[in-house]
């Protein structure tokens, strides 16, 4: 799969933290640091040493949102036919297990309260693709072969 496949609202949350961190953000950072360096001997100081780590963790969360933002492919959500396709809720039952788990296929930056989501280049991500509920399918695991059974799509 090319390119990271989000809806129209995460693509613009997205673009609107890369736009908070590049510009607040970074300032902010800027002023951390300039009031840490005015405290004296930078290597002892772990106000200055903390607020390098920020910056550091700040700047790789913007190279990854550009990333992003750059291969993203927009998806539309229509009416679903009953189709696994991404951007979709399934729900799936493992064989031998009653319990019975929802999981949004798609890009981690989509994810939801009480959904966990599945990458549809991950091995069950791509089994699920093109399926409809009632069908069982098989996905080979880290750990083996693994059966679910599609509860739902929506």
């Amino acid at each position: 799969m090319s390119g990271t496949h989000l809806s129209a609202e995460a693509h613009a949350r997205l673009a609107a933290e890369l736009e908070d961190l590049t510009t607040r953000g970074r300032i902010d950072i800027a002023r951390q640091i300039e009031a840490a360096r005015a405290l004296g001997d930078l290597s002892e100081n772990g106000d200055y040493h903390a607020a390098k780590d920020s910056q550091g963790k700040m700047e790789a969360r913007i190279r990854q949102i550009q990333a992003m933002l750059d291969s993203a492919v927009i998806v539309e959500h229509e009416a679903s036919d009953g189709t696994v396709e991404t951007g979709a809720v399934v729900a799936i039952r493992y064989e031998g297990d009653d319990e019975v788990e929802p999981y949004l296929v798609g890009s981690i930056e989509e994810r939801r309260e009480g959904v966990s989501v599945i990458s549809p280049g991950s091995p069950l991500g791509q089994a699920l693709l093109g399926r409809r509920a009632g069908e069982t399918i098989e996905y080979e695991a880290p750990n083996g072969k693994l059966r679910v059974e599609i509860v739902s799509v929506d």
